[in-house]
């Protein structure tokens, strides 16, 4: 399954995976939720133990993603389906997103 990192501000908050049934999950790393001082990602994804589930890609990471022309020379140049919304996440949200949260791929996986 494809998975990714999700760091705010620098720091690993959890995974984002793509679901063998084209879903989505999300869901923050223990660690991240044993800081009380560690924000939540965003407001429609809280701080909870339990897992986010998704039949699409959650509006918080689709609004990372690049729209229009940029969206256009990204997927050309890095050869991506421009419906392939989670490689596009990966391959460009690594660094210089809007906020503080970026997503790596996991080489792991």
């Amino acid at each position: 399954m494809p998975r990714a990192n999700v760091f705010c501000r620098g720091v690993f908050a959890g995974t984002l995976t793509k679901e063998p049934t084209g879903g989505y999950r999300f869901e923050y790393a223990p660690e991240y939720l044993a800081d009380p001082t560690s924000p939540a990602i965003s407001l429609t994804l809280p701080r909870r133990a339990a897992p986010f589930e998704s039949p699409v890609l959650f509006p918080f990471f689709f609004g990372l993603l690049a729209e229009g022309d940029d969206k256009a020379l990204q997927c050309r140049v890095l050869r991506i389906d421009e419906g392939d919304h989670f490689t596009r996440l990966v391959r460009t949200c690594a660094v210089e997103t809007i906020g503080g949260v970026t997503v790596r791929e996991d080489e792991g996986s």
